[in-house]
């Protein structure tokens, strides 16, 4: 989310010796803000990144400075920089926890690791470094618009690592690796059981035991299966 700040003010630092010579003139922050909203709107993310944290690293003490902080983690992201945008918020976050705009922050943390998602096939870290961003806030700051955009991308996330598990299982029943199928199944019916996968998950679990001849417990989660998802294409595959 762009933002735009106005500095109604120059501040400059002056040092000098004897009054007269030898003095040096920082650039006016003013002047600096000028040049990085010029450069992000030209779209050189990369230069405008650099010119917001000069002028949140020349005038640390400025009421601007958590603004430039967060203008510079923006045009990192824009420039698909995560790991760059990401550690400026962790800056942000050391020095502002409590500015008005740390639900933003925690919100482009998320979206950081939510860019970086790839397929269910492959290593989930990711995806769960953006849950755990999403998660937190939503639970530190329930009621902003940056949660509700949040609490949607935590339904897709929770779907995304819970196929990933699912690909594992189903990978270790084609190898007939029984019981290791049977633990990756049995975590997504606990810990993911409002996701797509856990009609499947159910029928699955219905496979395994059979295959290793316990059909009591297979039919326990048929059971299931049939109660809670009446309808569902999974509960159609049940003999």
């Amino acid at each position: 989310m762009k933002k735009i700040f106005f500095i109604l003010c120059t501040a400059a630092t002056l040092t000098g010796c004897g009054g007269k010579s030898n003095v040096t003139v920082d650039q006016p922050l003013s002047e600096i803000y000028a040049n990085a909203y010029h450069e992000f709107e030209k779209h050189n993310y990369d230069v405008a990144a650099s010119e917001f944290q000069r002028a949140e690293t020349q005038y640390p003490s400025s009421p601007f400075a958590a603004d430039a902080l967060v203008m510079a983690a923006y045009s990192m992201y824009m420039d698909n920089d995560f790991a760059g945008a990401l550690l400026v918020t962790d800056r942000f976050m050391r020095f502002h926890p409590g500015h008005s705009d740390a639900a933003y922050i925690l919100y482009l943390r998320g979206m950081c690791y939510y860019r970086q998602v790839s397929d269910v096939r492959r290593e989930p870290g990711m995806s769960v470094h953006a849950l755990q961003q999403f998660e937190t806030l939503v639970e530190r700051f329930p009621n902003t618009d940056y949660a509700k955009n949040a609490k949607n991308k935590i339904i897709i996330l929770k779907n995304y690592i819970a196929g990933k598990v699912m690909y594992a299982a189903r990978s270790d029943m084609k190898h007939k690796n029984w019981t290791s199928a049977i633990s990756q199944l049995q975590n997504i019916i606990t810990s993911a059981q409002e996701t797509v996968m856990t009609p499947e998950a159910l029928y699955r679990l219905t496979e395994c035991y059979n295959a290793i001849g316990l059909p009591s417990q297979a039919n326990g989660y048929a059971q299931m299966l049939r109660l809670n998802f009446p309808d569902n294409e999974w509960t159609k595959k049940l003999k």
